[in-house]
């Protein structure tokens, strides 16, 4: 049908920061959506007619391969969407984190990733952030992470009314959580160990509400965490080197302590990409181009191999 190397599944409001990205870099590609509504607003803020009735649709019309294709649709319809592109040939594919909407769903992607010999990438594009790349900076000019400890307190208030899809809350900590734990591995380094303690549970997240835990990571740096979904509280990330505290609270700052100091001040960094696009989007769409050197995207292998220290975390 048409000879556009680039495929963007889904075009819903994350879909849309894709395509401002996709644009701004000069990428054509082609937008693949599903119902008339989402389409009509996918066209009214990006000038981009897309093609409706979803991924299979368009795959009846036998479209050229492409030579990458970002899967951008709802938690529920992650799996089905990025199985059609890897059957379909697709050997680059971008997922939208958390990949799928339980670790059943994960795992079966990963599965199929490694059988048809294709890159599958989990979208955290908190890895993208520049306080975090100076953080990273920092962290190995010191000699690395000998400590961290983070918090992923979710706001229930909130989330108690917010229009999902069934089984998407249920798995809230998967589903959202891990965008700051998954930051926290990334930055500490994996763990080895890990002891979790959970309690309490709210009607939309019954498994648990309250987290504590702590463990040693493979690379013998020592990590505690916490949050309380039933109090007030916000996501963070602490690290400490030998010379600095470094913290990302939130997490698209950097502020600093350095030793023998009690004073913390932030960081100089240029964020005027996280500004522009939504953060972390744009550096993360070039390093799945292959246009930004560096290993920080998430492969779908890795985060399968996480699912087995989430689960424990969230009493799964």
């Amino acid at each position: 049908m048409d000879g556009k190397k680039i495929w963007l599944i889904g075009v819903g409001e994350m879909a849309i920061e894709y395509a401002k990205v996709l644009r701004a870099i000069g990428v054509d590609f082609m937008a693949i959506g599903r119902g008339e509504e989402s389409a009509a607003e996918f066209h009214r803020k990006t000038n981009i007619v897309p093609f409706t009735g979803g991924i299979d649709a368009y795959l009846n019309t036998k479209p050229t391969y492409p030579e990458h294709v970002i899967v951008s649709v709802g938690i529920e319809g992650l799996k089905s969407a990025t199985l059609s592109a890897l059957s379909y040939g697709a050997k680059s594919l971008l997922v939208e984190k958390p990949g799928g909407k339980d670790a059943d769903e994960i795992r079966e992607l990963a599965g199929a990733a490694k059988d048809r010999c294709a890159s599958v990438w989990v979208a955290y594009n908190r890895r993208f952030y520049a306080s975090v790349g100076r953080a990273r900076e920092i962290a190995r000019e010191d000699g690395g992470v000998t400590s961290f400890n983070y918090d992923f307190t979710e706001w229930s208030h909130i989330i108690v009314d917010l229009q999902k899809a069934p089984g998407v809350k249920e798995r809230w900590f998967l589903a959202n959580s891990t965008h700051v734990v998954d930051l926290a591995f990334f930055l500490g380094g994996r763990p080895k160990r890990v002891d979790c303690y959970c309690s309490g549970g709210v009607p939309w997240h019954p498994s648990a509400s309250i987290f504590a835990g702590a463990g040693t990571t493979e690379h013998g740096a020592l990590f505690s965490y916490q949050a309380n979904w039933e109090a007030p509280g916000r996501w963070g990330i602490e690290l400490l080197t030998k010379r600095h505290k470094l913290i990302l609270r939130p997490l698209e700052k950097l502020q600093i302590q350095e030793i023998g100091s009690l004073t913390i001040d932030y960081a100089k960094i240029d964020d005027s990409l996280d500004i522009m696009y939504k953060p972390g989007v744009y550096n993360q769409v070039l390093a799945f181009l292959g246009r930004k050197e560096g290993g920080e995207l998430c492969s779908v292998q890795e985060h399968a191999l996480n699912l087995v220290i989430y689960c424990k975390m969230a009493n799964y």
